[in-house]
């Protein structure tokens, strides 16, 4: 699924954002991605999505290599990726339904495909009488709930979600991460970006833990409590 292998990466402005890193995650697996600011979480999640390239080092994503990826094939990459992302970004003068129709589109969805997908995701994740609503409509909750069903909406191999549960509260955010759970549980792979310590400890998962460009520990069972890394 998730290869990379010795990946290093220095900024344009001299940054070492990334020294060594090698990481694998399988399909099915569920994972958190865990460290301080600056630790070079975020680096790692924009060079599986192919927004900036590596220094050295190799890196596989679902039968692609980004090494020598052509621009006409990133998107196509992309496609097997869902993003979730801390501020929701979805088009809040558009309904549910019309911010998901939006994302399948733009992969070339039929008609028929989206009058079939869209249903189904909404009832996954706990909206199916909320279609009609605007983003401006919604909790906070509800609106990350959106912004998972888009990441779903074109049944990606693997969902990234950036800090989920960065701007909700405590019960939220656990609902949240339930959730994800159970998206997993169905065949998506996941990994999670989060600073939340709790949360991390709450789920018996895998934890990979990063620290100044270096992973500094990758264990199963969920429980991580260096406290200068969370």
């Amino acid at each position: 699924m998730i290869r990379l292998l010795d990946i290093q990466k220095t900024y344009d402005n001299g940054t070492k954002a990334l020294k060594g890193v090698s990481m694998r995650i399988d399909d099915g697996e569920f994972a958190f991605l865990v460290g301080p600011s600056g630790s070079g979480k975020s680096t790692i999640i924009k060079l599986i999505t192919g927004e900036v390239h590596p220094s050295g080092g190799r890196i596989m994503v679902n039968g692609y290599n980004l090494n020598s990826i052509r621009p006409g094939q990133i998107p196509y990459m992309r496609r097997t990726l869902g993003v979730i992302f801390q501020d929701f970004r979805l088009i809040d003068k558009k309904t549910v339904w019309e911010n998901l129709t939006f994302a399948m589109r733009a992969v070339g969805a039929s008609p028929r495909e989206i009058r079939k997908r869209i249903p189904y995701v909404l009832d996954l994740v706990g909206l199916s009488r909320k279609e009609d609503r605007y983003p401006t409509q919604l909790s906070g909750g509800e609106q990350q709930r959106v912004a998972i069903a888009r990441a779903l909406v074109n049944n990606p191999q693997m969902i990234i979600a950036d800090e989920p549960t960065g701007n909700l509260d405590p019960q939220r955010s656990l609902e949240i991460m339930m959730l994800l759970e159970k998206i997993n549980e169905l065949g998506t792979t996941m990994l999670v970006v989060t600073h939340e310590k709790e949360l991390v400890n709450r789920f018996s998962k895998r934890v990979i833990a990063i620290e100044g460009g270096r992973i500094i520990s990758d264990e199963t069972g969920g429980y991580y409590n260096n406290e200068e890394t969370l």
